[in-house]
């Protein structure tokens, strides 16, 4: 049963690191990251990588899109499930979001920017590529460390070929004055293999341990990101790994802004367990799925579906 007994989510400071494998400074953060993965699924990063200028540009073109007329926004659609634009009117506030696919790839932000802008919007797309880009790097290290912490290693290159990025951005409309706190996106588990969020200086995203306990993260709009293990990578680990529910509760009567950087499998590439994973102790959990078939059936699945109800188990539970 889940508690409101808020605790703390593990904060891995990778700002002043040599993040090269094999070094020790490498080897005391894969440590970090795993004992933090393994008790929340989760963590708090703090990486400055990225520089600032490109953080605040990323976060402002994020603010003018959503500033865009609501018949302008819905002239963007995708044939990728949960990528068009929608907006969910909820009793005490307003969630808008939308997502691109593939970001690290400047034309697929050009070709976004183009829908909303037909003049084209060049400073749009470059900075929405450049965050993207920089962001996907540190995804990469992230996940190298898992597999290297479950002595996976000789799966590296073949993980990083068949997969792709997504990013999704959303926009948690201020509460009304004298509104209490309450839930603007409910509990829910990630489908896909890693999540690497970013916002302003809006907080109200909140992490569940496997105790139940919630815990309240407060990030920075500068450096700070919160990392999710997704559905996807608790069924490649064949369970090694928790996938842990998340939530976004608002507060006050200023806007939330954030961005998910959703890590997927490639259309056309089945998902499978490595047999290292699985024995009498760890018996198969899924059968092997494509994860762009899974996201259309989550798209008819998940209005009828019951809280902590799992989709992939339903999808393709053994």
């Amino acid at each position: 049963m889940s508690s409101e007994t808020f605790v703390q989510l593990p904060t891995i400071d990778f700002c002043n690191s040599d993040l090269k494998p094999g070094t020790s400074e490498w080897e005391l953060l894969k440590s970090q990251v795993w004992k933090a993965i393994s008790e929340y699924g989760s963590f708090r990063a703090l990486y400055g990588k990225i520089p600032l200028h490109l953080q605040k540009s990323f976060l402002g073109e994020v603010k003018e899109f959503f500033d865009l007329p609501l018949q302008t926004k819905k002239r963007y659609v995708s044939e990728v499930p949960f990528d068009s634009y929608s907006m969910s009117i909820l009793p005490a506030s307003l969630r808008e979001s939308f997502g691109v696919g593939d970001p690290t790839t400047l034309k697929n932000c050009e070709d976004f920017a183009n829908v909303l802008w037909p003049q084209g919007n060049p400073s749009f797309s470059k900075n929405i590529h450049a965050f993207s880009k920089q962001v996907s790097e540190f995804e990469i290290i992230i996940r190298r460390m898992i597999l290297e912490s479950l002595n996976l290693e000789n799966y590296q290159d073949h993980h990083m070929n068949a997969t792709t990025l997504f990013l999704r951005i959303m926009k948690y409309h201020g509460m009304p004055e004298g509104t209490k706190t309450t839930d603007a996106l409910s509990p829910h588990t990630d489908q896909n293999l890693i999540t690497i969020l970013h916002q302003n200086q809006v907080d109200g995203i909140e992490v569940q341990s496997k105790d139940g306990e919630w815990t309240s993260v407060e990030l920075s709009p500068d450096h700070s990101f919160v990392i999710l293990i997704g559905k996807s990578f608790n069924a490649w680990t064949n369970g090694r790994l928790r996938a842990p529910y998340h939530r976004v509760r608002m507060t006050g009567n200023e806007a939330r802004y954030s961005a998910g950087f959703f890590t997927g499998f490639k259309a056309g590439h089945f998902l499978k367990a490595p047999e290292e994973l699985i024995d009498e102790e760890h018996p198969l959990l899924y059968k092997p799925y494509d994860y762009f078939e899974f996201l259309k059936f989550l798209k008819t699945w998940v209005p009828n579906a019951k809280p902590y109800q799992c989709g992939l188990k339903a999808y393709c539970g053994v």
